[in-house]
């Protein structure tokens, strides 16, 4: 396989030389080149959402999404978020995807003997096949389920329960033959098939040595159950009831090898397995989940709320106001909106890079959502890095009405936080004083 090609969002890959790849810069070869505009083209069809942008005949630049792409030809391109610069650590940039993925998907955490992951050395998709090797292994030390599973067979000798409709219709000459109905009890259900599939998909995608032998091993010790011809449909009839607790570990890590839990996903006819996730969805949904946690007693957060419009004509209500996060505690509210974009605090003559079309967006919120308050706090929340480590200070649309823009820490470490302003007082999120994930 070809080595690895590792950059971030935005970065650009063109056919031309390049003399030192980085994270913004790489090379890539005509042919795999041309393979992602065809793709960009596909993806812009069918999500209206460009995996890149065309600058000229030979350089693409991505957009915002993070992950692994790999191409027809075996090339692995990973993408890293932009908090990524230059010269930085790739396995900083890993990390922080896995951690997030972690959180915004629900799945378990990490455990603390998975030596080899600790460095974060390989890229998401080995990762996540690692996962799911290691949840796979668990389920089948404590054991794969079986179920009656009814047949239908005509054999030289009777068991089970004798079909008379079917018998009396043998042909002349095959009345020694019984036609039978009787139950097997088979691993072959539902979720087995479903591991099955997944299994071989890994097995044969994953280059690294250790997971390789775990997937073989595990092909042995699962031949007798059959691959899934209906992922939708086994899916449906995955049981989550108490025998089958033990299986729940595993299903966040065979969903996301079978395409299906992804925000996005990449299926071709290739080998290898491709994961890309919009890091803006990703982003926002791993700040939703670091704050539920955070909460004090009696506070709801809801997402995507969407009780208010922006105006009335005619009686009708028009133009939908969705704000990503909104906090309610006692009788208090507060408008919360998460964006995927690196601000510079100290250019303020560019007004720090912040978009105009957002405090508009967060005006219209805190007119609707906020209006009965004597008082009313609007928040922004990016990602903290080089040049954004502590809150601005407050914007403000009235003597009622206040906009905050809080960094959310990413930088350094585990656990992560939403930064808070000196004059925390003031703003009074109902979080804990604790704020980690």
């Amino acid at each position: 396989m070809n080595n690895i090609i590792t950059v971030r969002e935005y970065a650009r890959l063109t056919t031309r030389a390049v003399a030192e790849p980085t994270l913004s810069l790489a090379h890539i070869d005509s042919g795999d080149f041309d393979w992602l505009c065809q793709l960009t083209h596909n993806y812009l069809v069918s999500y209206e959402s460009a995996l890149a942008q065309l600058e000229d005949s030979r350089t693409l630049r991505l957009d915002s999404y993070v992950g692994v792409i790999e191409t027809p030809s075996g090339q692995v391109i990973e993408i890293l978020p932009k908090t990524a610069l230059d010269g930085d650590d790739p396995k900083q940039g890993r990390e922080l995807v896995c951690r997030m993925l972690e959180k915004a998907l629900d799945l378990s955490p990490r455990e603390s003997g998975e030596a080899s992951l600790e460095l974060f050395d390989m890229p998401l998709s080995e990762w996540v096949m690692a996962r799911f090797l290691t949840a796979l292994d668990h389920l089948v030390k404590r054991g794969v389920r079986s179920d009656y599973l009814r047949l239908e067979a005509t054999e030289p000798f009777l068991r089970g329960q004798l079909d008379m409709v079917r018998q009396m219709r043998q042909p002349v000459g095959r009345g020694h033959h019984f036609a039978l109905r009787y139950d097997l009890f088979l691993p072959d259900r539902a979720e087995n098939r479903l591991l099955k599939l997944a299994l071989e998909k890994v097995a044969g995608a994953t280059q690294q040595p250790d997971s390789w032998r775990l997937a073989q091993e595990l092909r042995h010790l699962m031949i007798e159950v059959p691959t899934s011809r209906d992922i939708q449909g086994d899916f449906r009839q995955w049981r989550n009831d108490r025998l089958m607790a033990h299986y729940q570990g595993v299903k966040p890590w065979c969903e996301l090898v079978l395409y299906r839990s992804m925000p996005m996903a990449l299926h071709g006819a290739w080998r290898g397995i491709s994961l890309l996730f919009p890091m803006e969805k990703l982003f926002e949904k791993y700040v939703e989940t670091c704050l539920r946690q955070q909460l004090l007693a009696g506070t709801k957060l809801k997402s995507q709320a969407a009780n208010e419009y922006l105006c009335e004509h005619q009686g009708d209500r028009l133009f939908q106001l969705r704000p990503d996060l909104l906090l309610t505690h006692k009788e208090r509210r507060w408008v919360l909106d998460v964006k995927w974009k690196c601000l510079d605090s100290n250019d303020r003559q560019s007004k720090y890079g912040i978009s105009q079309g957002d405090l508009y967006q967060l005006f219209a919120y805190g007119h609707k959502y906020l209006r009965e308050q004597d008082e009313g706090h609007l928040v922004l929340i990016y990602p903290s890095w080089n040049q954004l480590k502590v809150p601005l200070e407050p914007f403000h649309y009235s003597d009622r009405l206040t906009l905050w823009v809080l960094p959310f820490e990413l930088t350094t470490g585990f656990p992560h936080r939403l930064v808070l302003p000196d004059s925390a007082s003031a703003l009074n999120l109902p979080l804990q004083k604790t704020n980690d994930c």
